[in-house]
C-alpha cells in the first residue's frame, strides 16, 4: 500500500490501482454520510479531483494519486457511505484505476514514510 500527502492510499494488483482514503483521513472527517465515486471510463491525471466524500463535519475532494482510466467506481458506497469509516483501507475503497505510468506508484510514500509524515501534522 502506498500513500499521498492528501491521505489517499493506493494498492496495486498488476496494472490496476485500487484507491481510497486513509484511516487517518476517515477518522479526521468523522461520520461519512455521502460518497460520489467516478464512473468507469473516466480518464484522470495525477492530482485530479475524481471523487467526493462528505461527512457531518465537511465535504472533501478525493484526488487521483496516479494517472489512468477508471475501470470501476465503488457503487456500494452510494447506499453505505459509512463503509468508509468502518473499513477505509479495505471495503471503503473509492475507485479502481488502470495505471498509465507505473513510476507514479513508486513516487508515493510507503506505510513507514506515511506514518512518519503523520507525525509532522
Amino acid at each position: 500500500m502506498r500513500f499521498t500527502k492528501d491521505h489517499e492510499w493506493v494498492k496495486v494488483d498488476g496494472d490496476i490501482a485500487t484507491v481510497g482514503i486513509s484511516k487517518h483521513a476517515a477518522d479526521a472527517l468523522g461520520d461519512v454520510v455521502f460518497v460520489e465515486t467516478p464512473e468507469a471510463g473516466k480518464t484522470v491525471s495525477k492530482g485530479d479531483s475524481f471523487a467526493v466524500v462528505e461527512s457531518v463535519k465537511a465535504a472533501s475532494d478525493v484526488y487521483a494519486p496516479v494517472a489512468g482510466e477508471v475501470v470501476e467506481g465503488n457503487a456500494a458506497l452510494a447506499s453505505a457511505p459509512e463503509t468508509v469509516n468502518a473499513d477505509p483501507q479495505g471495503e471503503g475503497w473509492f475507485a479502481k484505476i488502470k495505471v498509465s505510468d507505473a513510476s507514479e506508484i513508486e513516487a508515493l510514500m510507503d506505510q513507514a514514510a506515511y506514518d512518519q509524515y503523520l507525525t509532522t501534522l
